[in-house]
């Protein structure tokens, strides 16, 4: 990304505390009790999501695109909530958190895309930008890595980003605010194992 958001080592420490959180609740503890010490980055307001996997498959992503809370806080809260209140999956278990890898996005301010609709695919660079769509009360994210993943070009990821967030798919064409941002990605390579940047 045109400028990095966190230094490799704080993004590895936030994939921790990120795991921290859920072990913590598992053992009964308090997570923002039990954090480590951490740089004063951690202590300023950013948009966050946590991404939980099993075997390659999506197991819970929650998160803030605003940096309304500070870093340390919001990575806490996302991670609690994707183990445990990400409306799709049943909660976590603790016989399948070692199972689990943990992934953490740190995002840009997300940029409103204006002009005429039909420049919006020119606008978005697959890998680098995720979106968010918003109509009234419906809104939807999707992270950068989700269309590189599904090998979405622009048209279909802005479809996708609709469908996200309740709408029909053209609806980027008919009135929605699209949003972009950029992502900077931190995963385990394993369950608990070494953390790497970037999605590849």
């Amino acid at each position: 990304m045109s400028k990095a958001i966190l230094h490799k080592s704080e993004g590895l420490l936030a994939v921790k505390v990120a795991r921290q959180a859920i072990t913590s609740y598992f053992d009964n503890k308090d997570p923002f009790s039990d954090l480590p010490s951490m740089p004063v980055i951690f202590s300023e307001k950013r948009g966050v999501f946590v991404t939980l996997t099993k075997d390659g498959d999506l197991r819970g992503c929650i998160g803030y695109p605003y940096p309304v809370l500070p870093f340390k806080e919001v990575l806490v809260k996302s991670a609690m909530a994707a183990a445990f209140d990400d409306p799709r999956f049943f909660p976590l278990e603790k016989k399948d958190f070692s199972k689990i890898c943990v992934e953490v996005t740190t995002l840009t301010l997300p940029e409103l895309l204006d002009g005429a609709f039909t420049a919006y695919s020119n606008k978005i660079k697959i890998g680098t930008h995720g979106l968010m769509a918003e109509y009234g009360e419906h809104r939807g994210l999707l992270l950068p890595q989700v269309a590189t993943e599904h090998g979405w070009d622009a048209i279909e990821f802005l479809c996708q980003t609709c469908i996200k967030a309740g709408m029909t798919p053209m609806m980027w064409k008919y009135g929605a605010k699209i949003y972009r941002f950029e992502g900077q990605i931190f995963r385990e390579t394993e369950p608990g194992g070494p953390i790497v940047e970037g999605s590849e």
